[in-house]
């Protein structure tokens, strides 16, 4: 496929925003874009999930965390109940934590997203744990968790004595030549390349930074790199593919969740998939392992960019 071929099957769909799509293949990688530099980095959100998720697995094969450890093993949660939770429960979504902590002026806080589109997760990795000391624990079932993730990072990250950022260029973008990812903790953090997002009215929106976030939505990339990435899942390449496996039923009827990833029946294909929303950005990942495929979309806006990935791999 063409770069013009890709940018008159996803064009009409993507609008006038800023946005970016890739699609992968035996045959290699093709890119189209709109309004995004080619080294401009931008938020890929949730998708960060994913690559906590294969960093998790890969600690798992080195030996340095086991799938029954608890949060308390790695981190200084001993004294909630959060600590008791297992670091596999929360790779599957099934630990029983909500999908937020609690947070003083979380209602504020989301006021001014919404209103303001400031960013409400500019939390730093101590106020993180403080939240989670205050913060119950439910029964578990398999239930969508940004806390979750966050802590999971965090946790590997304790265990082989690095911060999260340094894990992930690590263990994962240098090995893979993902040059332009990094781990923002603060504005101040981001690069000259940074790519601002907008909302779906096209207002600009404030960049999604901070320390705690980074394991569950703060990781940035090109969409050169983010689409390396899903060539190295596809072709097996990246440490800790064993993530992508699923390994239990998951929200809704026919999904599977391995660790992180969802794999869904799209068109009667097995897709593995993961995507992600900010202030100002959708993302989406998607693979079909069988048929050697994999899309990458990211658009500047609040509008979800999915069906775009779904109907590139399933057409």
């Amino acid at each position: 496929m063409t770069s013009a071929l890709l940018t008159s099957r996803v064009g009409a769909s993507l609008g006038e925003t800023t946005w970016g799509v890739a699609s992968i293949d035996r045959d290699g990688t093709d890119v189209a874009s709109r309004l995004l530099p080619a080294d401009g980095d931008v938020e890929i959100g949730s998708i960060s999930k994913g690559v906590t998720a294969v960093l998790y697995r890969d600690a798992v094969n080195r030996g340095e965390v086991r799938p029954g450890d608890l949060l308390r093993d790695h981190l200084p949660l001993s004294d909630c109940a959060a600590g008791a939770v297992t670091l596999e429960s929360l790779a599957g979504h099934r630990s029983g934590l909500p999908r937020l902590p609690v947070m003083p002026g979380m209602l504020g806080r989301t006021w001014r997203m919404w209103r303001h589109q400031e960013n409400p997760y500019g939390d730093t990795l101590d106020e993180l744990l403080e939240q989670t000391r205050e913060t119950s624990v439910g029964r578990p079932k398999p239930a969508y968790s940004n806390l979750g993730f966050e802590l999971l990072g965090h946790a590997v990250a304790a265990a082989v004595a690095m911060p999260y950022a340094e894990l992930v260029r690590e263990r994962l973008a240098a090995p893979l030549g993902l040059d332009s990812w990094y781990v923002p903790a603060t504005p101040a953090d981001l690069s000259d390349s940074a790519v601002a997002g907008a909302t779906r009215s096209g207002r600009p929106a404030q960049a999604w930074t901070g320390e705690g976030l980074g394991p569950a939505g703060g990781i940035r990339s090109t969409l050169t790199d983010l689409a390396s990435f899903a060539a190295a899942l596809l072709e097996g390449r990246a440490p800790g593919i064993e993530a992508l496996e699923p390994r239990a039923p998951f929200v809704g009827s026919g999904v599977r969740i391995g660790d992180g990833w969802i794999t869904s029946s799209v068109r009667g294909r097995e897709i593995t998939w993961h995507n992600g929303g900010t202030g100002g950005w959708r993302s989406f990942v998607g693979l079909d392992r069988s048929a050697h495929r994999a899309a990458v979309v990211v658009r500047a806006s609040t509008r979800s960019v999915d069906p775009v990935g779904m109907e590139l791999l399933a057409t």
